[in-house]
């Protein structure tokens, strides 16, 4: 069993999905972010034997779709967010996990990428499971990272110090891991949404969620204006 770690922030209008405004107005990127979330806590519940824990901060009365969120959130275990920085906010929550499902291991995602589906974090978790793997590190397309998994959740500790929303987090989160004489099994690489171009792909990749029905519902052609018109640039993370 494998206790499947959500790491979200309640979609608040102006607090969520910030670098979409503009082309889009705060209330149209939380209603975006809360698709996303709502399309990973769904994957999370689904996968078999997993124990889906979203470690959630922010106020949902203010989300949106909040009424919503608030009857998925009753499906699982609920957490606060602790810490200071994301480094610290990450370890807190798989050393939380591990309090409340000891024993077992922590696979740890956001709610940046809901083109996850069940059977790819029933992959991440197997990948977790198999033997001689301390960890497991899903890369994402801007060079930070998609999903943390770790046999030993308290290794989580690890990675507190490492910078966030640098275009090298995802590697420095590897290096931080092996230096401590981790073994970290790498899981293929994703797009999270960012920006509008992400939010474009990551709705075409995956058509049947709720996220790609938020996307198809703004006007025609919005998110377009968002998107760079010169050479791509690499971004943080």
């Amino acid at each position: 069993m494998t206790a499947i770690l959500v790491l979200a922030k309640a979609p608040e209008p102006g607090r969520v999905k910030t670098r979409l405004c503009p082309p889009l107005c705060p209330q149209q990127a939380a209603e975006l972010a809360a698709a996303a979330l709502l399309d990973t806590i769904t994957a999370a519940t689904t996968v078999p034997g997993a124990r889906p824990v979203v470690v959630l901060t922010g106020l949902l009365h203010r989300a949106a779709r909040g009424s919503e969120l608030a009857a998925a959130l009753r499906e699982v275990a609920v957490l606060p967010q602790r810490g200071d920085g994301l480094g610290e906010r990450i370890a807190a929550a798989h050393c939380d996990a591990a309090a409340l499902f000891p024993g077992h291991p922590t696979l740890q995602i956001g709610m940046d990428t809901p083109q996850l589906d069940a059977s790819r974090l029933a992959a991440a978790a197997a990948a977790l499971a198999r033997p001689g793997v301390d960890a497991v590190l899903g890369p994402a397309v801007d060079g930070g990272w998609w999903g943390l998994g770790l046999r030993r959740p308290a290794d989580a500790a690890l990675v507190a110090a490492v910078p966030t929303s640098c275009a090298d987090t995802g590697e420095r989160t590897g290096t931080a891991l092996r230096s401590a004489g981790l073994t970290v099994s790498l899981l293929p690489e994703l797009s999270d949404v960012d920006t509008a171009a992400d939010a474009l792909a990551v709705a075409a990749a995956a058509p049947g969620t709720r996220f790609a029905a938020a996307v198809t519902a703004l006007p025609p052609g919005l998110l377009a204006h968002g998107m760079p018109t010169g050479p791509a640039e690499r971004r943080p993370a």
